[in-house]
């Protein structure tokens, strides 16, 4: 697969030769081969150009039937307000691309759907079960200090009962924590520091934590609740995403080299 993109952009400085009318007007002058493939790079819109080469290959052979052809291509005119044949000539000329062109950018989207779909499907749930650990969430109370006394004197208050973390984190938290009282997420797991998921991960519901050093801080940790991942829709749709860009990185990795 890989060898066609690579092929194709290599070639690109001796294969084009044109002139574009659009580029010509602001330059004044013709646009060469050389000099486009020039620009893609200092603009940065190779790599751009060389991932969607990669993916118009992988989809390549991917069809849909003649009801899902109809039914996206609907869908594409009512998003676009194309109510009738005059609107979508000028849809067309606005961005030069022929009528022959449209249906597979209209239908470019639900094959490749497909391709992650057929690709990385079967291998979902043992990849929900690799990910699980940092896509649980959870909400918890925090409140940080800078000095061992203080902390330590804070967490003996609401030990006692004496006063509640809500109000100590207002109070003396030094963090944005202070603003909610404490109180942080629901998050999922991967987003706090490694220590302190770790931490939470080894706690229970309503469990106090002793003040514990983390960098310049000291902190009073608290899991208030843990919401266990799902694979439900929305999270089997981010995983074929996780799964579908680590190949595409990989697949542009082996175009470069």
């Amino acid at each position: 697969m890989f060898r066609k993109v690579r092929s194709i952009v290599a070639n690109m400085p001796q294969d084009l030769s044109v002139s574009v009318s659009s580029l010509e007007k602001i330059r004044q002058c013709t646009i060469t081969g050389t000099e486009i493939t020039s620009l893609l790079k200092q603009y940065g819109i190779l790599p751009k150009l060389m991932q969607e080469l990669l993916i118009d290959d992988a989809i390549a052979a991917i069809a849909l039937t003649a009801e899902e052809i109809l039914k996206t291509c609907q869908q594409f005119y009512q998003q676009h307000q194309l109510s009738s044949e005059a609107d979508v000539q000028v849809w067309l000329a606005e961005r030069g691309i022929s009528r022959d062109q449209l249906e597979g950018i209209i239908t470019r989207d639900a094959r490749l759907q497909r391709f992650k779909q057929s690709t990385w499907g079967p291998k979902l749930e043992s990849y929900f079960l690799q990910r699980k650990a940092k896509l649980d969430r959870v909400i918890y109370s925090l409140i940080r200090v800078k000095e061992l006394g203080t902390a330590q004197e804070l967490y003996f208050r609401i030990q006692e009962g004496e006063q509640s973390l809500s109000e100590l984190a207002r109070e003396h938290s030094q963090g944005v924590e202070a603003e909610t009282g404490g109180l942080l997420g629901p998050v999922e797991l991967g987003v706090p520091h490694p220590a302190i998921a770790k931490m939470l991960v080894a706690s229970q519901p309503g469990q106090l934590l002793p003040p514990t050093r983390l960098g310049e801080w000291i902190i009073i940790l608290r899991l208030e609740k843990l919401l266990p991942a799902q694979l439900d829709e929305p999270t089997q749709q981010r995983l074929l995403n996780e799964l579908f860009e680590n190949w595409l990185q990989t697949e542009l990795i082996q175009v470069r080299t």
